[in-house]
């Protein structure tokens, strides 16, 4: 039996936009504009045209996308015509694809937030539908706060949505606009609309207020829609919106959705969703939600020794998806709580072979459980681990030797006489029989120190030019005057790998010390450097 097409449409770059601390450049929405469109997303929300200047130079030429390139805005105003509303005009000036208007579906709103009457709002409805159909756009219809709206007045927001059907809309988006519905509610209305207006002109649109976005997009589509609105990360106003990075590969690996449905993003183009998710966190210079599902780093991590165990003989046996069908990976977490076949596995992803009775596999364990009790963190830290495995089975290279460090903490007045705190760090280093003094000023004591320690390595520090730390992170284990400090770094290089280092003492420079230690090493030992 043939499939339905499923069509999925991304409003990051709009109403993604309007989540806290988020504010997108030109350069920014074109950037994630063309990666959504690499992706396969069949529409791409740009913004709203004539509301600020951002969006109006969005829309002021042509981006050469195969993606339906979307103009978003308000069906003209009441006691307004089409031809005197400036909002309007904007919209149907925009280089634009499609135009997605935005209409009251409530009473309630129409009554209190428009301050007109129901006829003068499906006469708004109508009327800008109309506009842009003779302009040869394709229309959508948001219909905001549909489902309140149902629930109070089912037949007056039914007529909003058969209004701009009756004119030529493509499609009219049912919008979950304060997040509150039901998946079971969603799927009874959506039902209901279906047999009125035929599914494959039905889209919905569900935030996230309830954590539910994606089970009521999911519902909607079981009900009978055919289009699903959402974001990248599920970005969006308050809680945000139904996340598309959770959404496309459940359409396309389950079988409920995968048998019966078609979607733009073929299973080549799903590969890359993990690298898309990541690259606009990283755009947003926000760490990546690590138990993000489908492609956070803990997404296909285990920790218990019995379920590697079990992995390592069938991963089916604790993975509902192969984690490369969506570009991410399967990690077996070395831990406290790991046994052999986690140590096994990891060393064989590293790529160390060891045969599975060598005695130094146990020696390994012992010495990592001996660590973790004393604060070190493994599971988080894969850089620091590979250096631990490699030091007891012999293979980490000397390359040099830290002789002394010393940082310094001063306050003092600056040239313009403001008061300021300086740190300054000076590094003593010895490569190949040479010492190597380095200092540098920083923004606080452990960036002060990372730039004086790699400030001169000598024959590696070519090998270290692109490393750069980019995440640092602190937890104290235990209060009071014997407190214990554990240091997480997170690393990058100039090929966009990363990877966490841990260091633990009860100085919180010391800690950050060995992370940093370990993170340069790692970078050495990944290029291949020369001992």
């Amino acid at each position: 039996m043939a499939r339905e097409r499923l069509y999925l449409f991304d409003t990051t770059l709009r109403d993604g936009a309007q989540t806290n601390g988020v504010d997108f450049t030109l350069n920014d929405k074109l950037v994630i504009a063309r990666m959504l469109d690499d992706l396969g997303i069949d529409y791409v929300e740009g913004g709203y045209p004539g509301a600020n200047l951002t969006d109006t130079q969005l829309f002021a030429e042509e981006r050469g996308l195969k993606t339906i390139f979307t103009a978003f805005g308000m069906a003209r105003r009441p006691g307004r015509s089409t031809s005197n509303d400036p909002g309007l005009a904007a919209l149907l000036e925009a280089k634009a694809d499609a135009i997605c208007f935005v209409a009251k579906s409530w009473d309630y709103h129409v009554r209190v937030a428009l301050e007109t009457s129901p006829e003068e709002n499906l006469a708004s409805i109508r009327d800008s539908v109309r506009a842009a159909v003779r302009s040869g756009r394709e229309v959508l219809l948001d219909c905001e706060h549909f489902f309140d709206g149902y629930k109070a007045n089912p037949q007056f927001a039914l007529a909003c949505a058969k209004a701009a059907v009756d004119e030529g809309a493509r499609w009219v988006v049912l919008c979950d606009t304060n997040g509150g519905a039901l998946p079971h509610e969603i799927e009874k209305i959506v039902g209901e609309v279906v047999k009125v207006i035929p599914g494959d002109h039905v889209g919905i649109h569900a935030h996230n207020d309830t954590e539910q976005a994606v089970a009521n997009s999911l519902a909607a589509v079981r009900a009978g829609a055919r289009q699903i609105q959402g974001t990248l990360n599920g970005l969006g106003e308050r809680c945000g919106n139904a996340n598309l990075v959770s959404i496309i590969p459940t359409l396309k690996l389950k079988g409920e959705f995968a048998d019966r449905f078609d979607i733009g993003v073929s299973h080549a183009q799903l590969k890359t969703l993990a690298h898309a998710s990541h690259t606009l966190d990283e755009m947003l210079n926000r760490a990546p939600n690590r138990h993000a599902p489908y492609v956070g780093e803990s997404a296909f991590a285990t920790k218990a020794g019995i379920h590697a165990s079990a992995i390592m003989k069938e991963p089916a046996t604790y993975e509902h998806v192969p984690p490369d069908a969506v570009g991410n990976r399967r990690k077996l977490l070395v831990s406290d709580q790991a046994g052999k076949s986690n140590v096994l596995a990891e060393l064989e992803r590293i790529g160390l072979k060891v045969d599975k009775d060598d005695p130094r596999i146990g020696q390994l364990l012992d010495v990592v459980k001996e660590r973790e009790a004393i604060g070190y963190a493994y599971e988080a830290a894969d850089a620091s681990f590979e250096l631990l495995a490699r030091r007891v089975l012999g293979k980490v290279p000397s390359y040099f030797d830290v002789e002394k460090f010393d940082v310094n903490i001063e306050q003092r007045d600056n040239a313009l006489g403001q008061r300021v705190t300086v740190s300054l760090a000076v590094v003593k280093v010895k490569v190949e029989g040479e010492t190597l003094i380095s200092a540098a000023e920083g923004n606080g004591p452990v960036n002060a120190l990372d730039l004086a320690l790699r400030k001169d390595l000598g024959k590696y520090q070519g090998y270290i030019s692109g490393l750069e730390l980019t995440d640092y992170r602190v937890r104290i284990l235990n209060g009071g005057t014997e407190a214990v400090t554990r240091v997480l770094i997170e690393s990058q290089d100039e090929t966009g790998e990363r990877w966490t280092t841990v260091g633990v003492s009860s100085n919180i420079i010391d800690a950050s010390f060995q992370a940093l230690m370990d993170s340069i090493v790692y970078k050495l030992v990944r290029s291949g450097a020369p001992a």
